[in-house]
């Protein structure tokens, strides 16, 4: 008897739509993006077993599929939409169909293998729902702020009561998560020992536990590339270039870079190492996203050793 073909599945997922595509066979499975039709799809790739799963980060989409594969003990991967694009234009696969996308995702699956992440339980993904609240209704504060500055004034009376409103809804957004972290013993334990680590807030906190589940089993190399604060070479022949950051976990990033500006105020630690880049000619840029590093390596190290900030030991560490 012939050994049986490992197969890899890509799942290209729209607001209506499953389209997904088993590699190598090529054979096609379409189903609607809905109840039933999330179940139908599950169980047909529940017999063909593919050895993974990749699907695109959709903004939420996705999520209702990934759930309902992950509980049937389907390894699943959701990964950056980057990297799939730069992917396909390496393979040469150019033109753009909701079938041709999830041909790319098996593709995708079978040679680069992205490791599964484990299924986050209900209360993970309600943090992160919230989280991800959050940081919309500042995405839209953001915004109308613009608009009020250029708008007439009778349109500027509408944005301002709705900025008053946003900025009520921002205070229950707090309380909301607040609540999600204290109502854990769970959370409530590392929410306490990241916040013993001055810098850290509860918005720093919450993103960590909602978005950063591998903080506190992944050395600070693996977390700096991870969340996208790892210098990455640009070097090629004789050309030389300036190291940049890009990539990973753009929210982390985000909320972990206005912690680490207050971070470079208030926390000795960071205070001294920034201080010390920047009398050695560092650009405050870099020498700030290296204290991003440094303050990531610190709240990983304050959750794997169970222990709260130790002042001294940690500034002896930075100089």
């Amino acid at each position: 008897m012939e050994p049986e073909q490992t197969c890899y599945a890509g799942i290209d997922v729209s607001k209506g739509r499953l389209d997904a595509v088993l590699r190598p066979s090529g054979e096609y499975l379409g189903a609607d993006n809905d109840e039933r039709g999330i179940g139908s799809l599950v169980a047909r790739l529940s017999e063909a077993r593919p050895a993974l799963i990749v699907l695109e980060a959709t903004g939420g989409l996705e999520q209702p599929v990934v759930v309902a594969l992950a509980l049937v003990g389907l390894p699943v991967a959701v990964v950056n939409p980057r990297q799939v694009r730069d992917f396909a234009k390496a393979v040469g696969r150019l033109a753009k169909t909701d079938k041709i996308d999830a041909a790319v995702l098996a593709h995708f699956a079978e040679a680069v293998r992205p490791e599964p992440r484990p299924l986050a339980d209900e209360r993970a993904r309600e943090l992160s729902a919230l989280v991800l609240r959050r940081r919309q209704i500042l995405d839209m504060i953001t915004a109308e702020g613009n608009r009020a500055r250029t708008a007439p004034k009778a349109v500027r009376r509408r944005i301002e009561a709705h900025l008053r409103w946003l900025r009520k809804e921002l205070e229950r957004a707090n309380g909301d998560l607040e609540r999600a972290v204290r109502e854990s013993p769970v959370w409530r334990e590392k929410d306490d020992l990241l916040r013993s680590v001055p810098g850290v807030g509860p918005t720093l906190s919450a993103t960590l536990l909602a978005e950063l589940p591998e903080l506190e089993r992944l050395d600070r190399r693996k977390l700096a590339a991870l969340v996208g604060v790892a210098p990455l070479n640009r070097d090629s022949g004789t050309l030389r270039g300036i190291r940049t950051v890009w990539g990973g976990r753009s929210s982390v990033r985000k909320t972990l870079y206005m912690a680490t500006l207050s971070a470079t105020r208030y926390n000795p630690a960071i205070r001294e190492f920034y201080g010390r880049l920047v009398a050695a000619g560092k650009p405050k840029k870099v020498a700030l996203t290296a204290c991003m590093r440094k303050l990531l390596a610190i709240v990983g190290a304050v959750l794997r050793n169970r222990s709260p900030w130790d002042e001294g030991r940690f500034v002896l560490r930075a100089m």
